[in-house]
């Protein structure tokens, strides 16, 4: 069997792909609920924008009432929270990590998070220092937590 290449076939091929996502349901969706003073939530935005995430990106005076209503617990919080479909997010989650959560829909899983704020997460890169290694964790309505993944700055161990 003999493939050939056209320009038109190569073309159409990539139109192709560019169009998967519109007929796939679109790129993932993410709320995300910041607070005006913090300078580092802005990076996760656009590292989750970069990634092919669309992200509604408010701006408010207080978090806080959002982590409530999406039941993140207490010793889980970090600077910003954020929901994508039923599933709340708590700090500087990676992109990866999101869409391993939406692909595989694990039972029990309400939200993940990275608590604190480790360096070399998305939008806690510092130029010239090691990236920390850390971990995402999945935790559950009932507040009980897990390991869900490991990375180093935004490489999934």
């Amino acid at each position: 069997m003999r493939i050939v290449t056209t320009r038109r076939g190569l073309t159409s091929g990539l139109l192709g792909l560019a169009l998967l996502p519109t007929a796939c349901g679109g790129p993932p969706k993410v709320e995300a609920w910041r607070d005006r003073t913090c300078g580092c939530c802005g990076g996760w935005v656009a590292h989750l924008r970069a990634e092919g995430f669309e992200v509604d990106d408010k701006v408010v005076d207080a978090v806080g009432p959002y982590r409530q209503a999406l039941g993140t617990p207490s010793d889980l919080l970090s600077c910003h929270a954020g929901k994508t479909g039923r599933y709340a997010m708590e700090g500087h989650v990676p992109a990866a990590a999101i869409r391993r959560l939406l692909k595989e829909r694990p039972d029990g899983v309400a939200g993940l998070s990275v608590p604190a704020m480790p360096i070399g997460v998305p939008g806690m890169e510092v130029p010239g220092a090691e990236p920390s290694t850390y971990d995402v964790v999945a935790f559950g309505r009932d507040g009980a937590w897990r390991p869900w993944m490991r990375f180093r700055g935004l490489e999934a161990l």
